[in-house]
């Protein structure tokens, strides 16, 4: 009797280790396979789908209305812990320009670490319109009339406060693009710190 039940036991016990191996073209027994093998999504675009079409106020949205897998963040919300990302001056518009300049102090201090990094990311952002040395005579400036690029030298350049030359750089000024989405803020007040440099040497 005890051997059957032993020949029994051990049977289980086989038969069980057998089902958990997975070999060849088997995976086994998985339970929401999407966890393991997830579908991709281009985020920046979408394919019409009906099995996942969403309907809203009584329309029905095989797509959504962007076109686009991801989701754009709530107008006026800021990420956790990216609070010095928040910005609230309107772009090219002098009266947010002047404003940023009373308002917004430079936090880094002027140091050699904070210069150098100025100057690093100021060769590769700004150097190809406004030249090496800040005189608005670089490689791009040849396709635009003469100073129509402005040099850090210039009255208008060197009256201007940091908060100002900030909000350019987030922003763009003008024919100049912004960097807000290139440069993180600390990266903006050290090239702030660069052109204050340029500007006196």
């Amino acid at each position: 009797m005890k051997l059957n039940k032993s020949i029994w036991l051990v049977s289980c016990m086989v038969f069980g280790l057998s089902a958990c191996v997975s070999s060849g073209d088997d995976p086994g027994v998985e339970y929401a396979p999407d966890m393991y093998v997830s579908k991709g999504y281009e985020p920046y675009s979408q394919l019409a789908d009906e099995d996942r079409s969403v309907t809203y106020d009584g329309v029905k949205y095989a797509i959504n209305k962007d076109g686009k897998n991801m989701r754009e963040p709530v107008a006026g919300t800021v990420a956790r812990g990216k609070d010095d990302y928040y910005f609230p001056y309107k772009a090219q518009d002098a009266v947010e320009k002047t404003k940023a300049g009373v308002e917004m102090k430079n936090p880094l201090t002027l140091t050699r670490e904070n210069l150098d990094a100025g100057r690093r990311l100021y060769n590769i952002n700004c150097l190809p319109c406004h030249g090496e040395k800040g005189l608005g005579n670089g490689l791009v400036s040849a396709k635009y009339p003469p100073n129509y690029i402005p040099s850090y030298k210039s009255q208008r350049i060197t009256s201007m406060e940091d908060g100002s030359l900030y909000y350019s750089i987030a922003l763009g000024w003008n024919l100049m693009g912004g960097y807000g989405k290139v440069l993180n803020p600390t990266e903006r007040w050290q090239v702030v710190h660069y052109v204050n440099y340029l500007e006196k040497n």
